[in-house]
């Protein structure tokens, strides 16, 4: 009776999460706005701002923001394969950000915002070099696409106050992206494919 009791509190989870949950993760710049992009997707679970590609364990904020550790400003995704696909997301990370440059993305500048897919499988990876290369050849500016694929590393959470920080402060929020001229830079690079 104890056997099939813990059988079924260990099926739990999958009954209630989904049976093959994936976890992506993107460096969009400003981990905020990025967050507010993948939260609009059916199929996402859950979105986590913090830091990936650097080398201290552990950081904060200030030390990620000074640009002392090494590492960008990544959202961690976690979707249902089910209902979203890998692709799909890519969709979305590509129509968010600039790829037309390195070591920035808007008004924010630095290695920490620098653009990139970090992929935890094979299969990412191929989907996202097949995606880059999509992108360069139907992107509607002319500039290269600079924008890094590039293995996972460890995942840092980012401090509780940035978490769902559009939501906690949409006034704040609103300011920073519209003085920050990301909407009109998305527009201007994307077009009517943002409108989608």
């Amino acid at each position: 009776m104890i056997r099939v009791f813990l059988a079924a509190l260990l099926l739990i989870p999958t009954l209630l999460y989904g049976q093959n949950l994936q976890k992506a993760t993107f460096a969009a710049g400003c981990f905020w706005c990025t967050e507010e992009a993948f939260d609009k997707l059916p199929g996402v679970l859950s979105t986590t701002s913090g830091y990936m590609g650097g080398q201290k364990k552990h950081p904060t904020y200030e030390e990620v923001s000074a640009g002392i550790t090494g590492h960008a400003e990544v959202v961690q995704v976690v979707y249902d394969p089910a209902k979203l696909s890998y692709e799909r997301l890519l969709e979305q990370f590509w129509l968010n950000h600039d790829p037309t440059v390195t070591n920035r993305q808007f008004c924010d500048a630095g290695s920490q915002y620098r653009p990139a897919i970090f992929y935890h499988s094979d299969e990412q990876k191929r989907l996202a070099e097949a995606s880059k290369a999509k992108w360069e050849k139907d992107k509607p500016f002319r500039q290269p696409i600079l924008t890094s694929i590039v293995p996972a590393g460890e995942f840092w959470p980012a401090e509780d106050y940035h978490q769902d920080y559009y939501k906690k402060n949409p006034a704040r929020y609103r300011f920073y992206v519209t003085g920050c001229g990301r909407y009109d830079r998305l527009d201007q690079l994307w077009g009517a494919l943002r409108k989608k």
